[in-house]
């Protein structure tokens, strides 16, 4: 196989949780053929705020993983832009490691249409149909969980400062999910955590299955949620009360992050105002410590996910 032949799909795309919002434009760019020079044409048939999506292919100049974006040589996307040379973000801030200078793409082109114009240009989707070098490896692993996975035995700090494992809570069907308490977007953590809640809730109203089932929210911000910073999460944000019983949270020991942060495809990049950009996962591990389901963003619903946990706390 030659290396126009070497094709490299990247799967488990994930939702960043912090979106740079940048007008698409570019100093010099040529004149668009079905709009005005500097930047995309308005196709006039996206209503404002709606999403937009283009197929899009060129050669990546450079990459950025501390932002999670990539300088693109791109082609003409034809109806929408010339071709031009400009920043994309990464949908998925975790594929950066995967993508090197030299490397031909093929991807998604997503924007938004405002009354300004086209704004906030991601990239989707990505598929390397030519690597600049086909024998480079990527430096980081991620696994993608799929039902029938054994869960390592990865060990926790709970908000009790106890070290737990994974392995103690075999013999029930746990949910787990990643969070930070710092991260200010609605529709991540905080999301996860309200989700949670009213999981936890429902569970509740059924002692025996309440028996059968834990829940855990994992923190990946090793240095700044402490135990006693989750354990105020936990109480006052999350709404567990006192109690932790069913509903733990904890945070692994620094040393260890990488390890659970790649078998559960999590991705995790610090930005440079102390925030995380990071990716989205969230699992139920069946009675005998196997992936169950996987839901790698945040469009599940409690309910969708109650009954996948009752199955798995009865099979």
């Amino acid at each position: 196989m030659g290396q126009e032949d070497v094709i490299v799909r990247f799967v488990g795309l994930r939702a960043g949780c912090l979106l740079v919002v940048a007008v698409l434009a570019a100093a010099g760019c040529k004149q668009s053929s079905s709009g005005e020079a500097g930047g995309p044409a308005a196709t006039g048939s996206v209503a404002p705020g709606e999403m937009k999506s283009f197929p899009i292919r060129g050669k990546i100049v450079r990459v950025d993983a501390a932002t999670g974006s990539v300088l693109l040589d791109a082609e003409e996307v034809p109806g929408f832009m010339d071709a031009m040379t400009m920043s994309y973000k990464l949908k998925d801030p975790g594929i950066a490691s995967e993508l090197h200078a030299g490397d031909r793409i093929t991807a998604t082109l997503l924007v938004h249409q405002t009354a300004n114009g086209f704004e906030s240009p991601m990239l989707d989707e990505i598929v390397v149909t030519a690597q600049a070098k086909p024998d480079y490896k990527p430096t980081v692993q991620y696994h993608v969980p799929a039902a029938g996975d054994a869960v390592p035995d990865f060990k926790l700090v709970n908000e009790d400062g106890r070290t737990i494992h994974l392995g103690q809570f075999k013999g029930r069907a746990v949910l787990l999910t990643f969070i930070y308490t710092r991260c200010p977007l609605p529709d991540y953590c905080p999301l996860m955590s309200h989700n949670f809640a009213a999981i936890d809730k429902a569970l509740k109203a059924d002692p025996a299955m309440f028996a059968k089932t834990h829940l855990l929210s994992i923190s990946f911000d090793t240095k700044q949620d402490t135990p006693a910073v989750l354990k105020s999460y936990g109480q006052e944000y999350a709404g567990v009360g006192t109690k932790f019983d069913h509903w733990e949270f904890a945070v692994p020991p620094e040393g260890e992050l990488p390890a659970v942060t790649q078998f559960f495809d999590l991705g995790v990049t610090p930005g440079d105002d102390g925030s995380l950009t990071h990716s989205m996962s969230t699992v139920v591990i069946g009675k005998d410590g196997k992936v169950t389901a996987w839901y790698p963003s945040n469009d599940w619903t409690p309910a969708e996910v109650l009954a996948k946990m009752k199955s798995a706390a009865t099979a």
